[in-house]
């Protein structure tokens, strides 16, 4: 279904029963994407599951303004998307971008975001100048050769942990880059380059339950960050993947972690 928010057009699907639970998805990813190579598995999960495209992504609707990229104007389109589909309040979630978009959302309405639920966090505060400058010069190779321009196979560097020994990690990765029509794509490698986690003094202040899951071996996403937020969230449960047993406990994770708090349903 589509839902207008805040200007465009935002493809999500509702499955499931229970609490309600908000999925963000990561950067240059979208709901098809993730479900070539799940980490959740949605259908055993105890909540009412919305997942969508984030603006720019996937099947919502691309608008021109850089600024309505950041992670901050995401949690905007993260709450008018539950205003539209009547939820009060709401679990957040999401992985990198949908990490940055949750705590975000978190801030801006702590009377809604009753959990949180923080899936590889990427770099932040220090390290994120560093991250925006490679994505500002992903966006111009992108301009200048198309997105086959971007797309790197071993030479590049290994997967993170969990997947070191997966052969088809590059192959997913290429396919994935190559759904995108180049000019979106540019435009949110853009967006994110003006983004960022809230300060740690902001999040410091979040008292609300939270659930950390991270991988080993990607500079992207680094674990520090993630041991930062357990550090700084005063009520988290951090758990980090080394191998692919590691991350194949992220649903349990994930549904025991709603079942223990006990939130109440829509």
């Amino acid at each position: 279904m589509q839902k207008l928010v805040r200007g465009a057009l935002i493809e999500c699907q509702v499955s499931g029963s229970g609490p309600n639970l908000i999925w963000g998805h990561g950067l240059t990813s979208s709901r098809a994407i993730d479900d070539v190579r799940p980490r959740v598995d949605w259908t055993e999960v105890p909540a009412r599951v919305v997942r969508y495209d984030a603006r720019g992504h996937g099947s919502s609707e691309s608008t021109p303004e850089l600024g309505n990229y950041s992670w901050a104007e995401l949690a905007r389109d993260q709450l008018s998307l539950a205003d539209a589909l009547h939820m009060d309040q709401f679990i957040s979630g999401g992985a990198s971008m949908g990490c940055g978009t949750s705590l975000h959302a978190a801030l801006a309405a702590p009377e809604r975001v009753t959990a949180l639920i923080l899936v590889i966090p990427p770099t932040a505060w220090e390290t994120r100048a560093l991250q925006a400058n490679e994505w500002e010069r992903t966006a111009i190779a992108i301009e200048k050769g198309g997105v086959e321009a971007i797309i790197a196979g071993p030479e590049s560097g290994p997967p993170p942990d969990p997947y070191l020994n997966d052969p088809d990690w590059y192959d997913r990765a290429a396919a994935a880059t190559r759904t995108w029509e180049p000019s979106r794509l540019a435009r949110v490698l853009r967006g994110a380059s003006r983004a960022d986690l809230p300060s740690r003094s902001q999040i410091a202040h979040l008292d609300v339950p939270a659930l950390i899951l991270a991988w080993s071996g990607d500079a992207t996403h680094p674990t520090r960050t993630a041991e930062e937020l357990h550090d700084l969230l005063p009520r988290s449960d951090l758990h980090i993947a080394s191998t692919r047993p590691d991350l194949e406990q992220w649903t349990r994770h994930v549904s025991e972690f709603i079942a223990s708090k006990h939130h109440p349903d829509a």
